[in-house]
């Protein structure tokens, strides 16, 4: 809870400092998937409709390459930040919420080979 807490206090500091442009930002990809954040230490037998809620919006908003690698170095740097979660969990969020994403959320994921 006290990382889920932390994480909506990030977001609203980078909303608020956050100049307007049209790339996607950490403050997207972070509250996007904060209701994400039980299930990828867990895992269970689906996602909470709120997590896949954040990930096909956040997968929508993601339409250029550009947009795509900084979605992925996002993830990297939040995957980072959030201790607990399962590797195994974490790859397979997008299939599990019905979106198909062209890079595995990993650590180890080249952001810049990201298409």
């Amino acid at each position: 809870m006290a990382a889920l807490k932390l994480v909506c206090a990030l977001l609203l500091c980078i909303l608020v400092t956050a100049p307007m442009t049209n790339a996607i930002t950490c403050g997207q990809v972070t509250g996007s998937l904060a209701a994400c954040i039980p299930y990828l230490r867990t895992g269970g037998r689906a996602p909470p409709p709120p997590c896949c809620n954040g990930v096909r919006s956040l997968n929508s908003a993601a339409r250029t390459t550009r947009d795509r690698q900084a979605a992925c170095n996002c993830l990297k740097q939040a995957y980072g930040t959030i201790r607990g979660i399962n590797p195994n969990v974490a790859a397979g969020l997008p299939r599990q919420c019905g979106v198909n994403i062209p890079y595995k959320i990993s650590p180890a994921t080249d952001c810049s080979r990201v298409r």
